[in-house]
């Protein structure tokens, strides 16, 4: 892709050498992304929600970690069977 940009602006240059500029030049900013991401954890907590469905009273539990990326989803038609089945077991 990078060779193709270049290219388009006369510059005509190798993949090896894209992949030699990379490795010399791209440590730094790819540090600064990760300096930018927050920080790790480990807190995770189950969503409880009830809808309807068709009419039907259904309950949904979406496991959740604490950035707000949710990791697992699970709708049931009664509450009880989705605890006694051990659901979102990823938390």
């Amino acid at each position: 892709m990078v060779e193709e940009l270049l290219a388009a602006r006369g510059i005509f240059v190798s993949h090896e050498t894209v992949r030699k500029w990379a490795r010399k030049f791209g440590q730094q900013p790819a540090n600064q992304i990760g300096r930018r991401l927050p920080p790790g954890g480990n807190k995770r907590h189950l969503d409880e929600v009830t809808l309807k469905i068709a009419g039907v009273k259904h309950w949904l539990w979406r496991a959740v970690i604490n950035t707000g990326i949710g990791l697992d989803l699970l709708v049931q038609p009664d509450a009880t069977s989705a605890r006694a089945s051990g659901c979102c077991a990823s938390c």
